[in-house]
């Protein structure tokens, strides 16, 4: 498997704190995955965000992209931050300009985009994300969910090849979550670009991801597919994450031989048709 992104051994301690926000992290973001990051709240996840993008440089150890050691020069961090976009759980920290079109491009115009790439890129971000009718619109005036989309929007005109996303379904109702999410997998599936999910939703995080890492005190306690660390039941369990609710149904239903060998869905979607499978197969050999 590719890496895009690896940290080794790195440790950091805020000014003032007695214990670490990390503590000996090493972690490899595989190329082109939908990772999701797991952990209760102060396990550490924002300030390894902080670390991916360069905003927080580590005490010790050390972070790579593509192989090649972070430096923290102005323009090295300049180029870093075109690769690597973060979006904040709160996007009030993000928006920053008056109306909805000035904040979308203020990236651009930092990232020295000449003035006619970036008005060609922020036309189609707004007609991408939605937001065509919103170009003039007070941010102050918009709800958190066209907030959210509008942080979105400002992070993908500069193209990143790893996305970060703190929270993002933090706050929202069903229907904006899934308005969402159906972007994302647009983005995704377009653009084959990685994606880093730092959530507290474990039903979510197994729906949606390729990729799991669990985080505990400043620790990462377990990395790999789904299958693989949503197994660990002892571990989880532990330290008070649980299992997704689709993956401990699966469990059941496995474990009373009633499904055979079908393949383990990950969506609610998924159950309906393998158990639809499962009772066609079974009335054929019935005859």
């Amino acid at each position: 498997m590719a890496w895009l992104v690896e940290m080794e051994e790195v440790s950091y301690t805020y000014p003032g704190s007695a214990d670490p926000a990390l503590d000996r992290v090493t972690l490899r973001i595989p190329r082109g995955k939908r990772c999701a990051l797991l952990g209760h709240n102060g396990c550490g996840k924002s300030t390894l965000f902080l670390h991916l993008n360069g905003i927080y440089r580590p005490d010790c150890g050390r972070v790579k992209w593509g192989g090649e050691v972070y430096t923290y020069g102005r323009a090295y961090l300049a180029e870093l931050r075109k690769k690597v976009g973060l979006v904040f759980q709160d996007p009030e920290q993000q928006l920053i300009a008056s109306t909805v079109m000035e904040d979308i491009s203020y990236g651009l115009y930092n990232a020295g985009v000449s003035n006619a790439e970036a008005a060609q890129r922020v036309e189609a971000a707004l007609i991408r994300f939605g937001l065509e009718e919103l170009r003039e619109r007070p941010v102050h005036h918009l709800s958190l969910g066209q907030k959210k989309q509008i942080a979105l929007a400002g992070v993908m005109i500069l193209r990143p090849e790893l996305l970060l996303l703190d929270e993002p379904t933090a706050y929202l109702d069903p229907l904006h979550t899934k308005l969402l999410l159906k972007e994302l997998e647009t983005i995704y599936q377009e653009e084959g670009t990685t994606m880093l999910m730092a959530t507290h939703d474990i039903d979510l995080a197994y729906e949606w991801a390729d990729w799991i890492f669990i985080m505990h005190k400043g620790r990462l306690l377990l990395e790999g597919p789904p299958e693989y660390v949503f197994a660990r039941r002892d571990v989880m369990e532990e330290i008070g994450l649980g299992i997704p609710l689709l993956f401990d149904v699966w469990e059941a239903l496995a474990s009373s031989s009633f499904l055979g060998s079908l393949k383990r869905p990950h969506t609610v979607a998924d159950l309906r048709y393998q158990l639809k499978k499962y009772l066609v197969e079974n009335k054929r050999k019935m005859g």
